[in-house]
């Protein structure tokens, strides 16, 4: 299976690459980045690439692929709504579509967030609601994830100073979140198992994944 991952260098990008590099089906990983990675494997393709919202002159590098997960994204704060759309639902769509021409009926794992709605008032949560919508429209075998809490394992961790305050208090805490939350905590190891098993295809792809069923998909046999 070819994996192509976005966002490789965010903290839920590092536990999707981690995971899709030690899965034994897993015989090619594509990752799309603005940058090099820290992270050296036989199996790991690295294309740097600056423009995610235009892919031809990159697309032959997709060759093969039967999955794609796409964890790139920023937060909104301080961002526009033309701004975060171009970054949340524009880039996700112009990969969308430059890989279906590789293969339409390839896997493709968008991760949203939990509360996203096309009609909400909240921008961030209105912006992932629409791009969801966006690219279900494409045909692909499209699921998007909404986790809410995640814990950050493998070094993985976060490009918002905040959310790694945030995890830094609250990391020695998560068995004890884990327990009185089940259904709305998760870690990145999860979430990346959970992309594979839809990428597999031996379950019926959801729609839309909130965090019990991103740790449901988690545990799936291989």
């Amino acid at each position: 299976m070819h994996v192509v991952v976005f966002g490789a260098t965010g903290m839920i990008g590092h536990g999707a690459l981690l995971a899709a590099l030690d899965a034994d089906d897993v015989t090619t990983v594509t990752a799309v980045v603005r940058r090099p990675l820290a992270v050296r494997h036989p199996k790991l393709r690295e294309v740097v690439h600056d423009d995610f919202t235009d892919y031809g002159g990159v697309a032959e590098r997709f060759a093969g692929a039967d999955a794609c997960f796409f964890c790139l994204g920023v937060s909104s704060a301080g961002l526009s709504e033309e701004r975060y759309t171009e970054i949340t639902r524009d880039y996700p769509l112009a990969a969308a579509r430059a890989l279906a021409e590789v293969n339409p009926r390839l896997a493709f794992v968008y991760v949203s967030g939990a509360g996203a709605d096309p009609t909400s008032g909240t921008m961030w949560a209105r912006v992932k609601g629409r791009a969801e919508e966006d690219l279900h429209a494409t045909g692909l075998r499209v699921s998007a994830f909404r986790p809410a809490y995640i814990q950050p394992r493998r070094g993985a961790r976060s490009a918002t100073r905040a959310y790694r305050l945030l995890y830094g208090v609250l990391g020695p805490l998560y068995p004890v979140l884990r327990r009185l939350f089940p259904r709305h905590t998760t870690t990145t190891d999860a979430v990346g198992a959970a992309m594979l098993t839809v990428a597999r295809g031996k379950v019926p792809t959801p729609r839309i994944a909130v965090t019990a069923e991103i740790n449901h998909l988690a545990a799936a046999p291989a």
